[in-house]
């Protein structure tokens, strides 16, 4: 075996971890073992929007993996009842045992049995996991005494009475309680390896602060932009037409929750602007869709939302039209509406030429003879929302996880994730897309689209791009050709002030069009280095509509779209609550959810959300660690270490005690 002197460096820095040949034979023989484990299982979610309470349900059960696990073990064991109980138990520990406590259900007998139950549950989610990963994932203070109760053999009659004798000091002691939410937790954490969340965390339902918590704890996790969470970063970086689109959001949906308990924006402002310019205004096509407000309002706060609803809109078009007159390259001045207003007459005339009535006429704050101009209150609302934006230290934290676990894509394990689309030619070549002062296509593009994002948040205002960087995120939100929205246009004013529906038509890009092809989604994955027959498209951001008898899997297979209506706002038109995936070590299994009641629900009469298996693509093979990402770069470590043993063995490298 060859060396040349700038390996022999290398391996001179590798010989600080593995001293000896003993430790680096150890570390060989270790790998080796993990590349013949099956493969660790990965769970796919898109297009959260807020729905707290039924993310963590879904986050909890695993898409329904765990209740399959729990049935595989004890089907036929117990009954129907006490397995929902298990695993309402699994889900929700704390809530649980208070709950059967109560209800005077736990005895000395239940402790034991469920100890038991629960231990085989975790014997199974564990193992596809070295000991090694299993014992970190572990509890500290009932480290020991797990493992000692997962890796011995119950039915042993020699080990029977020493098992037995530890479940009886854990009760005796009462530990009991506290070491079944241990275990359970465990579990949950076992049952995935890694997640990942293929866009949008924010807006429409109440709780996206409460996922983002969530995931900043996840113990392996990573994130593809979706054009929604785009808002919130470039709100945060400083971007004030995307600050008025995510509260314009907020408002719609009655979701004052998330701005103000959430992260501590001060709508006041903002409520003050509304009473004083459309206090007698009934702001009819504002009014707040309070199907999914976690609050009950009375009949003044709803007319109040409506008021700033409006309010905050009209700022929308003026702030958008700034970024639309700096950047002529984005070609967006069909979006600029309101100099197009006919006051006289009560209608506009778009710029396709066609007049329409206004559903509302009434725009005290809007000059004829300067239409985008701010008005001093209306400026001074702005500088005070972007503050407590730019200023929100849980907001802050939030975002900048997103940067830290976040991308534009993720090649991974054979799959290309991406929230929305690669622009396409009408020919089925990748579009030309203008990043910055040039343009770029396919991977390229994405590639440059995810720096340009970067820059927006961590370069210095002085830097020539960075105020065109923050410009091109509000881009992203609704231009035509970015990859995270790619449609002609987003008919936001269209829709508050026409009736006509033909005006509120937004033509999806060609890549909606094609990516129903088995041969364009193969381009798109060989663009982005994925050759295998095994691999596939993930995408979120259309939801697919089951009642109109859209599919999730198309292109035979090639792509997956597991947009399902996970917000509610989405659930009468998708008719379910949205698709998750499963890839574990025998293939791709794809879940159809139904609605999720609520927590309280969930806990209370044991229900778990009704899911289906929609697809299981099973592999020939079970899959194992050396099959994947990870597996090369065990293997390229065994390499390296290999490398080492023969500079240990040659006396290239002395060994060190």
């Amino acid at each position: 075996m060859d060396i040349t002197e700038r390996e022999l460096k290398y391996l001179g820095l590798l010989s600080k971890q593995f001293p000896n040949a003993a430790t680096a034979a150890s570390e060989i023989i270790n790998l080796q073992a993990i590349l013949n484990l099956p493969k660790g299982t990965e769970h796919f979610l898109a297009d959260i929007h807020g729905e707290y309470e039924a993310f963590i349900h879904v986050l909890k059960n695993a898409s329904g993996t765990i209740r399959v696990k729990v049935e595989t073990l004890f089907l036929g064991q117990i009954r129907e009842q006490e397995l929902r109980q298990l695993c309402t138990l699994i889900y929700y520990p704390k809530e649980s045992l208070e709950r059967l406590s109560q209800q005077e259900l736990i005895s000395r007998d239940w402790y034991k049995v469920t100890l038991n139950q629960l231990i085989k549950v975790l014997q199974r989610v564990s193992e596809k996991y070295t000991r090694s990963k299993v014992r970190k994932a572990l509890p500290p203070q009932y480290s020991y005494v797990t493992q000692e109760l997962t890796h011995e053999d119950s039915m042993n009659p020699k080990k029977s009475a020493y098992i037995g004798a530890i479940l009886d000091s854990i009760i005796d002691t009462g530990q009991a309680d506290d070491f079944i939410i241990a275990i359970c937790e465990t579990i949950q954490r076992l049952a995935i390896d890694r997640l990942h969340i293929v866009g949008d965390v924010f807006d429409r339902g109440p709780g996206a602060q409460f996922i983002m918590d969530k995931l900043l704890t996840y113990h392996n996790v990573d994130v593809q932009w979706g054009n929604h969470d785009m808002l919130w970063m470039g709100a945060t970086v400083g971007n004030a037409a995307s600050m008025a689109n995510a509260i314009r959001i907020a408002l719609r949906y009655a979701n004052l929750s998330t701005l103000e308990s959430g992260y501590g924006i001060n709508m006041l402002p903002l409520a003050r602007l509304a009473m004083e310019v459309y206090g007698k205004d009934p702001c009819k096509p504002f009014a707040p869709k309070l199907g999914d407000a976690d609050e009950t309002y009375d009949e003044k706060s709803i007319q109040l939302m409506g008021q700033m609803h409006k309010a905050i809109a009209i700022i929308q078009f003026k702030l958008e039209h700034q970024i639309i007159a700096r950047r002529p390259e984005y070609k967006m001045e069909d979006r600029d509406l309101l100099h197009r207003i006919n006051r006289e007459d009560g209608t506009i005339t778009l710029p396709n030429g066609k007049t329409y009535a206004l559903k509302d006429t009434f725009f005290p704050t809007i000059d004829p003879n300067d239409p985008y101009k701010l008005t001093d209150a209306e400026a001074d609302v702005v500088d005070k929302l972007m503050h407590s934006f730019r200023h929100s230290e849980k907001l802050l934290r939030h975002i900048n996880f997103l940067y830290k676990k976040g991308g534009m894509y993720l090649t991974y394990n054979h799959n290309l994730l991406f929230h929305a689309s690669v622009p396409l030619n009408e020919d089925k070549t990748f579009r030309k897309v203008r990043v910055g002062k040039k343009m770029y296509t396919g991977k390229a593009m994405m590639d440059r689209v995810d720096e340009f994002v970067r820059l927006a948040h961590w370069s210095s205002a002085d830097q020539p791009e960075h105020k065109e960087a923050i410009d091109y995120m509000w881009y992203l939100w609704c231009g035509p050709d970015s990859p995270l929205f790619d449609k002609s246009a987003m008919t936001t004013f269209e829709r508050y002030f026409i009736a006509e529906k033909e005006t509120h038509h937004e033509e999806k890009g060609f890549y909606y069009v094609y990516r129903t092809e088995k041969e364009v989604c193969d381009m798109i994955l060989e663009e982005f280095g994925l050759t295998s027959s095994e691999s596939h498209i993930i995408n979120g951001h259309v939801p697919v509509r089951e009642v109109k008898g859209e599919h999730p899997v198309q292109a035979g297979g090639k792509i997956m779209l597991i947009d399902g209506g996970f917000s509610r706002a989405y659930q009468s038109s998708t008719g379910i609550a949205g698709y998750t995936l499963i890839f574990n070590s025998q293939g791709l299994h794809l879940v159809k959810h139904e609605p999720f009641s609520s927590t309280k629900e969930a806990i209370e009469h044991m229900e778990d959300i009704s899911s289906t298996s929609v697809v299981k693509a099973y592999s020939t093979d079970r899959i194992l660690v050396r099959d994947t990402d990870q597996g090369l770069i065990l293997e390229d470590q065994i390499e390296e270490l290999k490398k080492l043993l023969y500079a240990y063995r040659h006396g290239l490298i002395k060994e060190r005690a």
